[in-house]
């Protein structure tokens, strides 16, 4: 492709008239109505679209997801620890190549407009670093389209299963940003044991932290609590995130309101899948409260759910459903997690549809971004650095 090209008649943001858009070297280099597309430049149509920056999926699982394989009738019970044990039986059984699956739903992302993932990858005593090993070719192979982000992580437990937190120290070594955990009380029996364990790894590499934190009440009450203490001991504010965290909708809300101050003083952000079966975080009282809220995909058609596509649109409705969202401007605020929200939640830079920004961009037919919510058109373009990597919700890469 041109090293320039001009991206014609897009409103960005759904804001104002149309406008042109050029893309010098892979950054917007001028946003303005009219302009002459220099010799040489592709010209590439908006369709008077909305315009967008990049999606932006702050929690997946692309070693676990069955996309693009013949459809599997869901087996797991109910609970979290069913789940883990069917997925177990199910990986061993399938033996499914970990770059293969992950690419193919890296693909349905970036057909439905995402370019940038954070993905927990499992390490374990029994796949040892298989699965991680193969998110990361994955992500070698793609890295000229999309940016991503790997969380090493225990499903299955770190103290009850010895020999896990060398596994997740050697995956911090080779290549991941975070370190992952998961229900510290709930799978481990052990929080402080858990806990201690993975933010020592954290502290010691420069790492990042992500949680799985499903239990729910004082249990996960008392969690966060650890972790916030944790993180303000090691100066990770402002690098630690809590996924799910269901108990922020169940506790009073004189303990959540306390929850939330120490969520905020560390700067951890919140992360929710917008599941139909759990409690939901309180979505607008955390962004009033200034915390950070993310979400992501979760599981995509895998062993521990039969729904998902990918498609951080439909989830920011998931968002905005669950949390009661109708008037168009807490639409908005939905839209606001599946891009900016997460893009800080990720620390990403250069990140939006203005001069000097990458041109990671987004064009989705529709007359406003409520609409665009509760709608969920597919998108008309994809922009990876100003390339064209997806068109009419069709990935070409």
């Amino acid at each position: 492709m041109s090293a320039e090209v001009l991206l014609r008649d897009v409103r960005p943001m759904a804001a104002g008239g149309p406008v042109d858009v050029l893309v010098r070297g892979g950054r917007i280099a001028q946003v303005a109505a009219g302009l002459a597309a220099p010799a040489g430049a592709a010209v590439v149509d908006g369709g008077h679209g909305i315009l967008l920056p990049a999606l932006v999926d702050a929690h997946m699982h692309l070693d676990k997801t069955f996309w693009g394989l013949p459809w599997r009738p869901h087996e797991a019970g109910p609970t979290t620890r069913e789940r883990i044990e069917t997925e177990r039986r199910l990986r061993r059984e399938l033996a499914l190549p970990a770059d293969r699956q992950a690419e193919a739903l890296v693909r349905q992302a970036v057909s439905r407009g995402t370019l940038h993932i954070r993905t927990h990858v499992d390490v374990d005593t029994e796949i040892g670093l298989r699965n991680f090993e193969g998110v990361m070719t994955a992500r070698s192979r793609l890295r000229d389209t999309v940016s991503i982000q790997v969380v090493a992580f225990p499903q299955s437990g770190v103290v009850t299963r010895p020999g896990t937190a060398a596994l997740l120290e050697q995956a911090v070594k080779d290549g991941a940003e975070l370190i992952g955990g998961v229900d510290p009380i709930g799978i481990d029996g052990d929080a402080a044991g858990q806990l201690d364990c993975v933010f020592d790894i954290a502290g010691r590499h420069g790492a990042g932290v992500d949680i799985h934190l499903h239990d729910g009440g004082a249990d996960g009450a008392a969690q966060i609590r650890m972790i916030a203490e944790r993180t303000r001991a090691l100066g990770l504010a402002g690098r630690v995130a809590v996924s799910h965290a269901f108990c922020l909708g169940m506790v009073e809300e004189r303990e959540r309101e306390e929850l939330l101050d120490l969520l905020r003083e560390q700067r951890i952000a919140i992360v929710t899948t917008a599941p139909g079966d759990r409690p939901s975080p309180p979505v607008r009282r955390l962004r009033e409260a200034g915390i950070t809220v993310g979400a992501g995909s979760d599981g995509v058609r895998d062993a521990w759910t039969p729904f998902g596509n990918a498609d951080m649109l439909e989830r920011a409705m998931l968002v905005a459903y669950r949390n009661g969202f109708r008037a168009d401007p807490l639409l908005h605020d939905a839209l606001d997690i599946a891009t900016r929200g997460n893009a800080s939640l990720l620390g990403l830079t250069g990140y939006g549809p203005a001069p000097g920004d990458r041109a990671n961009l987004v064009v989705v037919p529709g007359e406003s971004l409520g609409e665009i919510i509760a709608m969920r058109p597919p998108r008309a373009l994809v922009l990876s650095g100003g390339r064209v990597v997806a068109r009419d919700g069709r990935c070409l890469v």
